[in-house]
């Protein structure tokens, strides 16, 4: 992989305000009292205080908001799907257009990182009780944030060499760069909490804790049944992103990529081919662009690098050699009687993931090995789970939400237990 080629692959696709323009956008902000935007946020991020903060040239006061409600407020700023929830209440959508909050709050923490403002500020008062966090992903760290900024003793356990989960390995750093993602962790070990990484939990490893939140999202593939799904070239999307973002130069993306599936995982594998150097690329999916979950502007950002797309088809077939595939068969979702062959060397399937065995952590899961939760995330016990592994795989901001949820109950439970 050239120098050039992983520069693509890493550079920010979207610029951010500048200082004169943060301003000018938060000076359109009409100062709601009811601020409908704040409502919005599913973590309580409260944008119209940061907004207003911006406004009046309180920098650091606004940084200070984002992270003492969202402690990913950097990651979030960026993959947040803000235009469907805070920006889609702002009371401006009635006079022209919302005003741009997903870039405020991007300005704010970029702004924190320059100036290396110290915004979030662990207690001097320690308590007694140990907490255990299983995985390092979005879930788990707002929880342990939370949880630290308590005063509890917090330790986090990895299996993978970083923190961050999707964050770090499932999503293209030109979308999301790893450096927001590790200054956004930098804030959570700020906060006291300890990593053990390289390290999967195992249920002796948490006998010494009082309280054990299980975050392990969704990991296992959730591959349809495919003729010829052994042949080399054919991906899970995790596995596909994964390796990207891991094995730099050794990594080869395929020359003519198709990716399977409408979301905004499709699309960052459909991006990340691109990006390192595939000469076609294309996007198979089997409903149309108007059913697709994906973000509208994730799909525009896709056909601007020339990737195509391709609806009312899904794949049945990898056809190849014994080993390589070179092309794929599809038939009609809504025509049965269409097909439609594809020359490609990778096939990627970005259709959903599912959760692996989660029998070493103590908790209950359903049908679809989901942890099953009452509220507050408990799960039984000492045991505690929300994000991904609880809620089958949805937005970071909702796992965040729920990480803070698990972490207040996780407080009340110790304090009933009589520990502290």
């Amino acid at each position: 992989m050239s120098k050039v080629v992983k520069a693509k692959y890493t550079a920010e696709a979207v610029p951010g305000f500048t200082h004169r323009t943060a301003l000018e956008e938060a000076a359109r902000c009409l100062l709601c009292h009811d601020a409908p935007c704040s409502k919005g946020c599913p973590a309580g991020t409260d944008p119209a205080k940061f907004i207003r903060s911006i406004r009046f040239r309180n920098v650091k006061g606004a940084a200070e908001t984002i992270r003492e409600n969202n402690v990913l407020g950097g990651s979030c700023a960026r993959v947040c799907p803000y235009d469907n929830l805070c920006e889609e209440a702002c009371s401006r959508c009635g006079i022209d257009r919302p005003i741009e909050i997903g870039k405020l709050q991007r300005y704010a923490i970029e702004q924190e990182k320059l100036f290396k403002m110290k915004t979030l500020k662990a207690p001097s008062k320690k308590q007694a009780e140990k907490v255990a966090c299983v995985g390092a992903g979005p879930a788990s760290l707002a929880c342990a944030a939370e949880l630290a900024k308590a005063g509890y003793k917090v330790t986090i356990f990895e299996r993978e060499e970083k923190a961050g989960g999707m964050l770090t390995y499932g999503i293209v750093p030109s979308r999301l760069p790893q450096s927001v993602v590790d200054h956004d962790i930098a804030q959570v070990k700020g906060l006291g909490v300890k990593f053990v990484f390289n390290t999967e939990a195992k249920a002796e490893d948490l006998e010494a804790f009082d309280a054990v939140f299980v975050g392990t999202g969704l990991w296992d593939a959730n591959l349809p049944k495919l003729k010829g799904a052994e042949l080399k070239g054919v991906y899970s999307a995790v596995d596909y992103l994964k390796q990207a973002r891991t094995k730099k130069k050794d990594f080869d993306p395929g020359k003519r990529v198709i990716v399977v599936g409408g979301g905004d995982v499709a699309i960052d594998c459909a991006v990340t081919a691109k990006l390192l150097g595939a000469e076609d690329v294309r996007i198979l999916y089997r409903r149309t662009i108007e059913e697709a979950p994906a973000n509208i502007n994730e799909f525009h950002y896709a056909l601007s690098l020339g990737i195509g797309i391709t609806t009312g088809l899904y794949p049945v077939a990898a056809i190849g050699t014994k080993t390589k595939m070179n092309k794929v068969e599809a038939v009609g979702f809504y025509d049965k009687k269409a097909k439609a062959e594809f020359s490609c060397d990778a096939l990627v399937f970005a259709t959903g993931q599912k959760p692996e065995d989660q029998s070493a952590y103590g908790v209950d899961v359903n049908e679809k090995g989901f942890v099953k939760v009452k509220k507050g995330g408990k799960a039984g016990g000492k045991f505690f789970a929300a994000g991904d592994i609880v809620n089958g795989g949805k937005t970071v901001v909702e796992a965040v939400a729920e990480g803070k949820e698990a972490a207040a109950s996780i407080i009340a439970y110790l304090e009933k237990k009589g520990v502290k």
